[in-house]
């Protein structure tokens, strides 16, 4: 189960980068850093739709990044509680003879 836990972990910050580095590469008003990566918007892989594919892109990778952080959020949750059938028993607690 753990395992399970830092894979999906390990998921979730690559998520996070691509989520980072698409709205990098969209182009601004300015054209940021998207204008590194090519030339015209025009010649671009995708036509010159590029940048309502680039906005559909990061609002499902968005949209992905809040369902994870729920899970993550109430999986670690329930990492830290004991298993329901599971009993503790007190401790006792030693004092040194004096």
């Amino acid at each position: 189960m753990i395992i399970l836990f830092y894979s999906f972990l390990l998921l979730f910050l690559l998520l996070c980068l691509m989520l980072g580095f698409t709205i990098l590469i969209q182009e601004a008003k300015s054209l940021g850093l998207g204008a590194s990566f090519g030339g015209d918007s025009g010649d671009s892989l995708f036509g010159t739709s590029t940048a309502e594919v680039l906005k559909r892109f990061t609002a499902y990778l968005a949209g992905f990044y809040l369902i994870g952080c729920l899970m993550l959020s109430f999986w670690t949750a329930s990492l830290g509680r004991p298993a329901a059938g599971a009993t503790q028993t007190p401790t006792e607690d030693v004092s040194p003879a004096q």
